[in-house]
């Protein structure tokens, strides 16, 4: 099991949504929590409410599309830490936007933050954690990683490059017979306003998820070394699914409703 208390735990996009209510919880069970964010006003107010914790708390403002400031950030954790036993990749972001009228900037910026920032995170703290042998990567994906959707292409995308890369580590770290392990988490659509206005055709299979509920599952994973953790468990059908031919693959997509899940979309 991963043990939580008194580990050095590192949280990206940690000021809102399932970062901060993962940051609230791993403070509960005594981690010492080291959270970034580009937003510094939702870092500083999530700073306020830990400080009630037995914990160590570190706030960095870090723009997760920066490569730059991720090294310069992990140069600033090490100094204080020593070492992260628990890197937590939460950072995401969505335009929600057909491709065609998702500009250059938006797309880029989608893979900067949701795909290639778990390169550069794992570059500045896996080589410690195998040092040591020990460590936990935890890479917050999407269901989106597993089946794409219409006006999600681009994040999608950057998700299923999130699924690769968590499946390509894991066995990579098992080849080299290390003890470090991963985590990814694959959730349908999150009730934290990231996502507000998508809808689902069929509640009891496809229901929009309780951040609460989320928070739960994933800190019960990591303690447990779950290698994957997919929310609702309807989501797996995608992998038998697959191989049923395209044209039959993508009416199932269209009658539960996934394809027009984006309709009404008005997220952030």
């Amino acid at each position: 099991m991963t043990d939580i208390k008194n580990k050095n735990v590192l949280i990206t996009g940690a000021a809102s949504g399932i970062g901060r209510m993962m940051s609230i919880k791993i403070a509960e069970l005594g981690g010492n929590l080291f959270l970034w964010d580009i937003d510094q006003t939702g870092l500083a107010s999530l700073g306020s409410e830990l400080e009630d914790y037995n914990s160590t708390i570190y706030t960095s403002v870090c723009d997760l599309s920066d490569r730059n400031q991720i090294y310069r950030a992990a140069e600033n954790v090490k100094k204080e830490c020593g070492a992260i036993d628990i890197l937590i990749n939460d950072a995401g972001i969505v335009s929600g936007k057909p491709l065609l009228e998702a500009s250059y900037e938006e797309i880029l910026t989608t893979f900067k933050v949701n795909a290639l920032a778990l390169f550069w995170t794992a570059h500045a703290f896996l080589p410690d954690m195998m040092k040591r042998n020990s460590g936990h990567i935890v890479t917050v994906a999407s269901a989106g990683g597993i089946v794409g959707t219409s006006r999600l292409v681009d994040y999608c995308s950057s998700k299923f490059a999130a699924v690769g890369f968590d499946e390509s580590l894991r066995l990579e770290l098992k080849r080299k017979k290390s003890k470090v392990r991963t985590t990814v988490i694959c959730p349908y659509y999150i009730d934290t306003g990231m996502f507000h206005g998508v809808k689902t055709r069929f509640r009891w299979l496809l229901p929009i998820l309780k951040p609460e509920y989320v928070t739960k599952k994933i800190i019960k994973g990591i303690i447990n070394n779950r290698q994957r953790i997919i929310m609702p468990p309807f989501v797996m059908v995608s992998y038998p699914a697959r191989i049923l031919p395209t044209p039959v693959f993508d009416f199932l997509i269209d009658f539960f409703g996934i394809n027009r899940s984006m309709d009404e979309f008005k997220g952030h």
